[in-house]
């Protein structure tokens, strides 16, 4: 069985070239024709012969199937329905700015949080990801956005906030990381790539020694242990006073910093007294909050709070100098929002 090219990272690929008695330049040149170039045919061109037949009898160059792709009619966010080489199906959502994107990509199928406020807790968690379909992810998209959107195919921020907890699939994640970052590939600046996680600590702890550099984000979303137990049982496990301590001990690097995502559930933790408790836990941290109000999907137990009471809740934070954005939700008319995605359900749904 062929190799995935796509799972290596610059490393990888030099390695095997020496390994095999084969001209380690190949290797920039493949990046620079798959990653730079984003060509999707196998590169013949300024590569010896033999290397040429190397690559074409041990590795695979192909891509995840776009399965189905839903436009938003409302703000052009664009949600993608990936279908994998064993049949599973995994979802992926660009989100535009200026005519500029930031992607949202799936680490896992499905997700083993089980956090009662995300559609895809709702799936259980099938899998992870291979290196290869996250890279893809980003891939089909540039070129999906070179066909049906020319002009506009600049992908210039990646979140891993799609299906699945990224640091539970640390490894995969870890060396698509590597290969956005890579100068002979497609060169995503370091600060540019942001990390979510549910507080996964041996995760965590791997991140801050071997991923520096790439931005975290935590959900947060209570400052109550027994209201965050409802919304994330992984704090059981991993509490949130445990959590916030082991960030405090990551050195940050220069324009490096933690966002604290909180989404805002009707009646449940959008009072005056949740908004304190989360500034005093908070207050003096090199700390950005984005408050996300709850996005509704199938089947949720969960609304969404009125507006002005989201004003309120930025108020009481603003009194502690904590810097806060107020997130407005994107492709939520074809489920492509924060906690929306579940590729099970990739219909369009009316509310």
């Amino acid at each position: 069985m062929k190799q995935s090219f796509y799972d290596l990272n610059y490393s990888d690929l030099e390695a095997i070239l020496n390994q095999n008695n084969l001209n380690r330049s190949a290797a920039a040149v493949l990046f620079n024709w798959h990653y730079k170039k984003k060509e999707k045919a196998q590169c013949n061109a300024n590569i010896a012969k033999s290397s040429v037949a190397f690559f074409e009898h041990n590795f695979d160059f192909s891509l995840p199937e776009i399965d189905t792709v839903h436009e938003s009619t409302k703000d052009r966010t664009v949600k993608f329905l990936f279908k994998l080489s064993d049949k599973h199906k995994v979802e992926t959502v660009l989100i535009p700015f200026n005519k500029k994107y930031s992607i949202c990509l799936s680490s896992q199928v499905g997700c083993a949080m089980n956090c009662s406020f995300c559609f895809t807790g709702e799936q259980g968690l099938k899998r992870n990801l291979t290196t290869s379909e996250i890279v893809g992810q980003f891939l089909q998209a540039w070129h999906w956005l070179a066909t049906n959107r020319p002009g506009e195919e600049r992908i210039l921020n990646i979140v891993f906030m799609g299906q699945g907890e990224p640091l539970h699939n640390f490894d995969a994640v870890k060396k698509a990381c590597e290969i956005f970052l890579s100068q002979h590939g497609t060169s995503i600046g370091v600060q540019k790539i942001t990390i979510s996680t549910a507080g996964y600590i041996p995760g965590l702890k791997r991140w801050s020694q071997e991923v520096p550099g790439v931005n975290l984000a935590l959900s947060l979303h209570s400052p109550f242990a027994e209201k965050r137990n409802a919304l994330i049982p992984i704090n059981k496990k991993y509490p949130l006073e445990e959590v916030l301590k082991y960030i405090d001990t990551i050195p940050l690097h220069k324009k490096q910093f933690v966002t604290y995502e909180y989404i805002l559930i009707k009646d449940f933790n959008d009072s005056p007294d949740d908004a304190e408790k989360l500034g005093e836990i908070l207050a003096g941290k090199s700390a950005y909050i984005n408050l996300i109000p709850f996005n509704e999907f199938p089947g949720a137990r969960y609304q969404q709070p009125d507006l002005d009471k989201v004003e309120r809740f930025k108020a009481v934070l603003d009194t502690f100098r904590i810097p806060t954005l107020i997130r407005g939700a994107k492709g939520d008319d074809v489920l492509a929002a924060c906690g929306q995605l579940n590729s099970k359900n990739e219909r369009v749904v009316d509310y």
